[in-house]
């Protein structure tokens, strides 16, 4: 498979940058060319609709070059590392790099509490045990743009399945747009919505139901588009996806003794803490068992690479990583526990980490 880097000068966290320009305020990185070409007009509604896991692989593979979405498309651009929703969301909603946010993966290692924690729910992410604090927002928060924007006197709304009012399909979430980009105010949107992800995760990257879930989004969306008026409407993604084989990390003795903890992070961006005096062996486990489809580097050489992005680090960042990170190249993924996904992201792949910018200007 393709490997593609990061690209930190035109990714979905400098899109996050652009609108932030836009509105007058400094943004916390460089922004997005192709997003300050689309933005150099006055427009009283700005709206972001992210569409969970719409990969560009899935857009030229799924629908017509004559379609909607494709016409379009301004250009493909980069996810960040990992290319998966915690990390990219959030880069959306604060311009920040996954290494200046230290939101980094579905589970992140925090040192105050001493477990593996689910970012989005509070959750221990090897128990499940619900905890009396939400550790991401307690320990690494961060201000979103919205909150930025709205103090510039501009009306502000986040629409998303689980926050606000709600949407429970996505027809419904294009009415909500549609109805606050006819109220008064000078508006920005962002519109987060899951699919095509949770499919994806559970059928695969393939097949006739993908691509007429794709098609009837495609098809919602350009209906929302005849409606408005002095609107600029952005599309995009936080990651692609690809199709992935399961491998249960419990099944390899010689790994999994060499751990000081369960890893955390993401299935193909593996965080390992190892026992002090057992790293060698654990290498030599992992290059026997995995050196095909992941690419071993210690923290140091992670950091070194910028590959969780460029500027000032978090200052918890280094307690959150462990001493190691597979990263996937191939398509295997190392699970905790037993996986049905048949989809999944967050390696290195181009189709992981390549995602549309798509606009329209009305």
């Amino acid at each position: 498979m393709k490997i593609k880097y990061p690209d930190y000068n035109r990714s979905i966290a400098n899109l996050a940058c652009s609108v932030l320009k836009y509105y007058g305020i400094e943004p916390p990185n460089p922004t997005l060319p192709q997003a300050d070409m689309l933005l150099n007009k006055p427009y009283k509604n700005v709206v972001v609709i992210l569409l969970d896991g719409m990969g560009v692989s899935s857009v030229e593979k799924h629908l017509s070059e004559n379609g909607f979405f494709r016409q379009h498309l301004i250009t493909k651009y980069s996810s960040t590392f990992p290319s998966t929703t915690v990390a990219a969301t959030t880069s959306m909603d604060s311009g920040l790099f996954p290494n200046q946010s230290a939101w980094l993966g579905w589970t992140g290692y925090f040192e105050e509490l001493d477990r593996n924690i689910v970012y989005f729910f509070g959750t221990d992410g090897d128990t499940g045990e619900q905890l009396d604090i939400n550790a991401a927002w307690t320990y690494v928060p961060y201000e979103n743009i919205r909150d930025r924007i709205s103090k510039r006197g501009v009306t502000t709304h986040y629409l998303a399945k689980f926050w606000g009012e709600r949407p429970q399909t996505y027809s419904e979430l294009c009415q909500n747009i549609k109805k606050h980009c006819l109220e008064p105010n000078r508006t920005y949107i962002y519109a987060y919505w899951d699919e095509p992800d949770c499919t994806m995760h559970n059928r695969g990257v393939d097949g006739d139901e993908i691509k007429q879930l794709l098609t009837d989004m495609e098809k919602t969306t350009e209906q929302l588009v005849s409606d408005l008026h002095d609107t600029l409407l952005i599309v995009t993604a936080d990651h692609g996806h690809i199709n992935v084989k399961n491998k249960l990390l419990t099944d390899y003795d010689d790994l999994t003794e060499c751990l000081v903890r369960m890893p955390s992070m993401e299935p193909r961006a593996v965080n390992f803490f190892v026992k002090q005096g057992m790293k060698a062996r654990f290498i030599s486990a992992f290059d026997e068992h995995f050196g095909d489809e992941f690419i071993l580097l210690t923290k140091e050489e992670l950091l070194s690479k910028q590959l969780l992005g460029s500027g000032q680090d978090h200052p918890k960042l280094e307690k959150m990583l462990g001493d190691f990170l597979a990263i996937a190249v191939g398509d295997t993924e190392i699970v905790n526990t037993e996986s049905k996904f048949k989809g999944s992201h967050a390696g290195l792949t181009e189709d992981e980490m390549t995602i549309p910018l798509i606009a329209i200007s009305k």
